[in-house]
């Protein structure tokens, strides 16, 4: 009887704290990232899904150690770096951030425009429309309400996965390429993997997730129920980049279509190959997970910069409360649309852009991650042990390098 009144307090628990990490890690499956992922799949099968281990490895290890400095010390990430290292390297942070997010949120308006032209809508219609409605859901929600429409866009990433199983693909060399790894010896292989796993973790990340645990009051004492769901919403993300990936190996590789401009003719290109339905449920995942992301990134830069500068900030919040935070939202979206209306931008080089901006960041943020979960001043009793800093300074070490791989080699024009 005990038992089962502590597994049902366990479970109350998990249900009042899940939210943040299954949010932030679903999230990363947007535009920019599905592209990358069909892209693995058409050019090479399911030679890349071995990437997925070390994929799985180091979000989990990454977006705990965001979940538990936001629950032990109830302050954003940006809100620790102005304090413990001071105003100037927090505006640095902050700016570079502004940089990297303005042009993920420009790849989602991509994205939008991108899966709704496969339904013969234009996007000077559905990229304003869309715009609308993610500033709409923000300004005019408060964080329950905001939630529940994020975990319910959560769930629609499920698309992919029947879109994978509708695609037919031979499930015996999924799981064979999942487990033994095949290695191209070409340079377009390695951007490839590193494309594949520096997608999936990105500086905004981090600060969205702990500042999404302290706005919705995860203590300390609630910490280990929403540390499982971290970890349960980065696996699920994964198996969605493990559908993703395996759909277009299945029939763009196996067809020969090796070369797709976005993630749209992605989608496109399946309706003939694995069944309207399977096409349709792919460019319906690609607009949920576009929109999905285009209201998060802005949400994410606002709370990072207000904290960073010790402005007012927080969805709960009124406009007049935190005018700046709100502002600085609007702009993103503003800014964002109208960049992606422009009749001759080049959708497929800003996601790419966008990646290689993540790249560059992306380092910075994981050492003062690190730095800061070391700290017993902070952390008390939470503070990395030898085993788990160890795993987690590699595995920044090796998201330091293969990001920093990817961004020489985009800006050097090797990819």
């Amino acid at each position: 009887m005990k038992l089962l009144r502590s597994w049902k307090n366990h479970i109350l628990i998990f249900l009042a704290v899940v939210g943040p990490g299954f949010i932030t890690a679903n999230v990363d499956n947007e535009a920019g990232g599905i592209y990358t992922y069909s892209l693995a799949g058409a050019k090479y099968g399911y030679d890349l899904l071995w990437t997925l281990i070390p994929m799985t490895v180091a979000l989990v290890v990454i977006q705990e150690m965001a979940a538990r400095m936001g629950a032990v010390t109830g302050k954003g990430l940006s809100d620790l770096i102005r304090e413990e290292f001071g105003f100037r390297t927090t505006f640095l942070i902050m700016t570079g951030l502004v940089i990297a997010n303005f042009t993920n949120v420009v790849a989602e308006f991509a994205g939008v425009a991108a899966s709704l032209q496969i339904f013969g809508i234009s996007r000077y219609i559905s990229v304003p429309i869309g715009a609308l409605l993610v500033w709409f859901l923000i300004v005019k929600g408060d964080y329950k309400s905001v939630e529940k429409v994020f975990l319910i866009a959560s769930t629609f990433y499920v698309a992919y996965l029947i879109s994978g199983v509708l695609a037919k693909p031979n499930w015996g060399d999924a799981v064979f390429g999942l487990v033994d790894p095949v290695i191209h010896r070409s340079t377009d292989y390695l951007v490839m993997v590193v494309g594949m796993i520096g997608a999936t973790i990105a500086p905004w990340m981090q600060f969205y997730l702990q500042a999404a645990v302290v706005e919705k009051g995860v203590s300390a004492k609630q910490y280990a129920e929403s540390r499982v769901e971290v970890v349960v919403g980065a696996i699920f993300a994964v198996v969605v980049v493990f559908f993703i990936t395996v759909a277009c190996a299945a029939t763009l590789f196996a067809h020969g279509a090796r070369d797709i401009s976005d993630a749209g003719e992605a989608a496109a290109a399946l309706r003939p190959l694995a069944g309207e339905y399977a096409g349709l449920l792919f460019a319906f995942g690609l607009f949920n997970a576009s929109l999905f992301a285009a209201s998060i990134l802005p949400l994410s830069t606002a709370y990072s910069v207000c904290e960073g500068l010790g402005l007012e900030s927080g969805v709960n919040k009124k406009f007049r409360e935190a005018p700046v935070f709100y502002w600085l939202y609007t702009a993103l979206i503003a800014f964002g649309a109208a960049t992606v209306l422009w009749p001759k931008l080049p959708l497929v080089k800003v996601m790419v852009l966008s990646q290689v901006a993540n790249g560059i960041l992306l380092p910075f943020v994981l050492i003062f991650m690190l730095l800061l979960i070391n700290r017993k001043d902070l952390m008390g009793e939470y503070v990395n042990s030898r085993t788990y800093n160890l795993v987690a300074w590699t595995t920044a070490v090796v998201m330091i390098v293969l990001t920093m791989i990817l961004a020489v080699a985009v800006l050097t024009g090797v990819a």
